[in-house]
């Protein structure tokens, strides 16, 4: 009885196999191949008409050459992911029979894949106008990424060359940065997966990856990203103080301790810093998933994702100056294992110390030095002193090189690498000079004065006139704490030398005498990113407030000339801020109006005034 009352199985609604349709289009009999095309096509086509379509499509493959591309593009744009699993089975084998039989359709097979990355858009429109350009919320979205990575592995299996095809695909396809957060979070997150099956493509895929959030870093510097912060939590406050303790039970529980966090609470004010930290945290997830297996450090697997990350650091991060988040995929691999932390500080000393390198590649690395020395909390003491050992002994190499020769006066375009290995040894002495002396004060002062820094202070290569201000002052007011160098008769000459020039413009007139000639930056400076920063603080050295022994050392100097106002500034660890242009007499160079170090958890950036 069943049998009978189940339909007969049909192949077409019109005459004839499909093998009979494509031997008439070859002897130009055309009608029933657009009947076809026509059913294809049809946005209310069943499952198992699909299904019947896929099955004599995968026994007539041979038939889909090069002339039949028009067809094989309706195929492959069927709606194929939202049918039954029966029809999804069906058409990943048809995939298969298709590359594997004709492999002039394997890229538009992967482009229909990788379109999939990306969550489907819906338009609502209200009056003929676009309303809303929302993602659409499809609760099988992960499910459908599943399937289509496996329609991936499917033509990788019969295609062995699929990865040279997919890279150019993966590319041209990655949504641009203004687009949805989602959109971006998806397409990441599918990319990194496709590292998991495809491994020869990794190294690409991270560079590719890494190249999109650095655009985005670059166009949120700190400074707008703290701004927008500032300007929401304002905008936040009126808010609440006109809604009439409307929240207030949130902002007391918030205030006890509780973790009561809202995902408001956890979004960026800038909108490229809201998916900048989306992607890190991505990104931070991916690291630790490949490194760890089952809970464990997985050492091989974590050496080799090190040495991709390497790669593309050498390639994208170290040219590129002054970004503020993405480097931070170095800090944290480091802090898997220390070996992997000696290996970067290794290969940074390489770079910086190579005179075939360009200059101002070295002083970034110098700059990575200091920046990761400082704030690394997984790199123990006795790493921090081989460090500094080798920098200071090749500091000494180099004054005894420099200091009597042709070159021996103060010069950033000449001795560039100098100063910004100087600045690094600097701005990890003030980081950990705690550390160093902790346990054994004599034991650690003999090591400090065995290092010289008299001898780098008082060379005619001159670097407490180039470093940033900040760090020569704190340096200053610890080396002289400990009566290890006396550098204020140095700055105070170094100051009398730089004549502040007076420029009248919009604004009035404008003075200022805080220079930055190293065009240098702390590449490990707080990280702001609110979700992603979770990942990194546990391993992070914030700047503690300097002690009321330490605040005396360096107020004695700041007294004699500083106004009362400065004086606060440096207690309050305020920077007096000064946006004119400015000029430095004898050497006019623009000059930073802050130090990059003067953030938040930062040294603070002392305007010291010495007497003329």
């Amino acid at each position: 009885d069943e049998f009978i009352s189940s339909p007969p199985r049909k192949t077409v609604r019109f005459g004839g196999t499909l093998t009979d349709i494509l031997l008439k289009y070859e002897k130009g009999e055309t009608t029933d191949f657009e009947l076809l095309k026509h059913q294809l096509s049809d946005p209310d086509i069943k499952d198992a008409q699909i299904i019947n379509w896929l099955h004599e499509f995968r026994a007539s493959v041979v038939y889909l050459t090069k002339e039949l591309d028009q067809l094989v593009s309706i195929l492959l744009r069927l709606p194929w992911l939202k049918r039954s699993r029966e029809v999804v089975e069906e058409y990943l084998g048809f995939l298969g029979n298709l590359v594997s039989a004709q492999t002039v359709h394997l890229r538009p097979c992967l482009r229909m894949i990788v379109s999939q990355f990306v969550p489907p858009r819906i338009t609502i429109r209200e009056d003929d106008v676009d309303i809303s350009d929302s993602d659409d919320d499809d609760e099988n979205l992960s499910e459908n990424f599943n399937t289509c990575h496996r329609a991936l592995q499917t033509v990788a299996r019969y295609v062995p060359s699929t990865p040279q095809f997919l890279m150019p695909i993966l590319v041209e396809n990655f949504p641009f940065i203004n687009k949805s957060e989602r959109t971006l979070e998806c397409y990441v997150h599918n990319l990194l997966r496709v590292t998991v099956y495809l491994p020869t493509l990794r190294l690409q895929i991270l560079e590719l990856i890494i190249e999109k959030l650095l655009k985005l870093d670059v166009s949120a510097p700190q400074q707008d990203i703290e701004d927008a912060e500032e300007a929401a939590n304002n905008s936040d406050s009126e808010e609440k103080s006109t809604e009439e303790g409307l929240f207030d039970m949130e902002e007391d529980e918030e205030r006890k301790g509780n973790k009561v966090v809202s995902s408001s609470s956890e979004r960026m004010a800038h909108p490229l810093a809201e998916r900048l930290d989306i992607l890190m945290t991505i990104l931070f997830s991916y690291i630790k998933d490949v490194c760890h297996v089952d809970g464990k450090l997985d050492i091989n697997r974590t050496k080799d994702l090190y040495r991709d990350l390497v790669s593309v650091f050498d390639k994208l991060i170290l040219p590129t100056h002054a970004s503020c988040h993405v480097q931070y995929f170095m800090f944290y691999i480091c802090s898997f294992k220390l070996g992997l932390a000696e290996a970067f500080l290794d290969h940074l000393w390489k770079k910086l110390h190579d005179p075939n390198n360009p200059s101002v590649i070295r002083q970034t690395a110098g700059s990575y030095i200091g920046s990761f020395l400082a704030r690394a909390k997984f790199i123990p003491v006795v790493t921090v002193k081989a460090c500094l050992d080798l920098l200071v002994n090749w500091m000494h190499k180099y004054i005894d090189n420099q200091d009597t020769g042709a070159n021996a006066y103060c010069d950033v375009a000449l001795h560039g690498p100098f100063y910004s290995t100087c600045q690094a040894v600097f701005y990890t002495l003030i980081f950990r000079h705690k550390q160093l002396l902790d346990g054994n004060l004599r034991k650690g002062l003999s090591y400090l004065q065995s290092l010289n820094f008299e001898r780098i202070v008082m060379c005619q290569l001159n670097p407490l006139k180039i470093c940033i201000p900040s760090v020569v002052n704190l340096f200053a007011a610890i080396t002289r704490k400990y009566q290890l160098v006396f550098c204020y008769t140095i700055i105070e000459r170094n100051n009398r030398q730089f004549i502040p020039v007076v420029r009248s413009g919009t604004g009035g007139d404008l003075v200022q005498t805080c220079t930055n000639p190293l065009d240098s930056f702390f590449p490990f400076d707080p990280y702001l990113l609110k979700r992603s920063k979770k990942t990194i603080d546990p391993f992070y050295q914030f700047w503690e407030e300097l002690s009321a022994e330490d605040l005396e050392n360096l107020k004695k100097p700041i007294k004699k000339g500083a106004s009362e106002d400065e004086d606060d500034d440096f207690l309050k660890g305020e920077t007096p801020q000064n946006d004119g242009v400015v000029g430095i007499a004898p050497n006019s160079y623009e000059s930073n109006t802050r130090s990059p170090v003067s953030s938040i958890g930062s040294p603070a950036d002392c305007y010291v005034l010495y007497p003329q």
